[in-house]
């Protein structure tokens, strides 16, 4: 029995589809994807400092539920 290499594209993709489907299931649950925001940042305004995560996150869940201080249920 001879052994077959999987080919290198093989593994880029699935790592590819692996990272999609995680950024699908934090934009499901409404976590931010931290990651795109970065690369948004640095590619489209090179004069800007990205903001750290929790300052991102804080950002982002005061756009979401309009900075009431708390969750609303409806």
């Amino acid at each position: 029995m001879g052994t077959q290499l999987v080919p290198v594209s093989f593994f880029a993709t699935q790592k590819l589809v692996w990272r999609r489907l995680v950024q699908t299931a934090r934009l499901c649950c409404g976590i931010p994807d931290y990651d795109n925001y970065v690369r948004h940042v640095l590619e489209k305004h090179p004069d800007r400092e990205p903001m750290d995560y929790p300052t991102f996150f804080r950002e982002r869940q005061e756009a979401r539920y309009g900075g009431r201080g708390g969750f609303r249920c409806c």
